[in-house]
C-alpha cells in the first residue's frame, strides 16, 4: 500500500491506494501529525509514502514518513516518469508537476491537456511524446467572485457558488455568478478548442474541486478524473521505487 499526501493551500488530501484502487480518501483543513498517525495505524499495510506540499506544514511529519517508509518529498529534483521541457522548472508547481507525470503515465502515446479546477484554473500539456511544455494559469471561480467584490465598493462577495446559472441575471448576485461561471465555461471551451486545432488526437482531462462545475457543461467532450493529482503523485512514487530496484 502507498500513502499520498497533498498539502495544498487550504486543504491537505491523505489517500491510500492498494495497487490501482483509491483505498480511502482523507480531506482537511486542519493537518496534523496526530492524523497521518491515525491513518498510519488504520492502514498498517502502507509500506511508502510521497508528500507534496504548496505551504508550511508540521515539520515532524518529514521525520516521521521517513522513520516509517520508503519516503519522498517532491521537489524540483525528483526524478519523474516525464520529460519536463519548462523553461523554470524550479518554478513549476508540484500540482502541476503531478498532473503531468499522471497525463504521461495514464495515457502514454496521446497528446493531454489535463485542467485542474480549484483556486486557480490551471491548463497542463503533455505531448505524444510524454513531454510536457507548459499550459497555462488563470484565475479559479472564487478567486474570480473575490475580485469582483475586492476591487468594486459595491458589489458583494457571493460564497455560494449554484451548479446551474441562468444566462441572464436579473439581481446583483445572479448577474455576477452568471458573468462569472458562464465566462468560466466559455474560456475553457475556448482553449480547449485552441489545443484542438493544434494537436490532433487529444485527450482532454479534467479535475479539481471545481470539477463538478463543468462536467457535461463544456461542449468538448472531456475525461472526468477528480484525483488526477493523488494518481500522479502515486505514478511518480511508483517510478521512483522502480528506479531504487535497478
Amino acid at each position: 500500500m502507498k500513502l499520498i499526501l497533498d498539502i495544498g493551500n487550504t486543504r491537505t488530501k491523505l489517500a491510500v491506494f492498494a495497487g490501482i484502487e483509491l483505498k480511502e480518501l482523507f480531506v482537511t483543513e486542519d493537518f496534523s501529525v496526530e492524523l497521518l498517525t491515525k491513518v498510519v495505524k488504520k492502514y498498517p499495510g502502507i509500506c511508502s509514502a510521497i508528500l507534496s506540499a504548496v505551504r508550511d506544514y508540521p515539520k515532524k511529519t518529514d521525520d516521521f514518513l521517513r522513520a516509517a517508509f520508503y519516503f519522498i518529498k517532491l521537489d524540483s529534483q525528483t526524478p519523474l516518469p516525464v520529460k519536463i521541457l519548462y523553461k523554470s522548472p524550479q518554478t513549476l508547481g508540484n500540482d502541476r508537476i503531478a498532473i503531468a507525470a499522471a497525463s504521461r503515465t495514464l495515457f502514454p502515446g496521446q497528446n493531454v491537456l489535463a485542467i485542474d479546477a480549484g483556486t486557480t484554473i490551471t491548463y497542463d500539456f503533455v505531448n505524444e511524446n510524454g513531454e510536457y511544455l507548459g499550459g497555462g494559469i488563470s484565475p479559479g471561480i472564487r478567486m474570480r467572485l473575490k475580485s469582483l467584490h475586492t476591487f468594486t465598493e459595491k458589489l458583494p462577495l457571493i460564497k455560494q457558488v449554484f451548479h446551474t446559472v441562468d444566462l441572464i441575471g436579473n439581481d446583483t448576485q445572479s448577474s455576477i455568478l452568471s458573468g462569472v461561471l458562464q465566462g468560466v465555461l466559455k474560456e475553457v471551451d475556448g482553449i480547449i478548442s485552441a489545443y484542438k486545432t493544434r494537436y490532433t488526437g487529444l485527450r482532454v482531462v479534467l479535475s479539481g474541486g471545481d470539477e463538478k462545475y463543468f462536467d457535461k457543461r463544456l461542449k468538448n467532450n472531456i475525461f472526468a478524473s477528480p484525483n488526477f493529482v493523488l494518481k500522479g503523485l502515486k505514478e511518480i512514487l511508483d517510478y521512483n521505487q522502480e528506479k531504487k530496484k535497478e
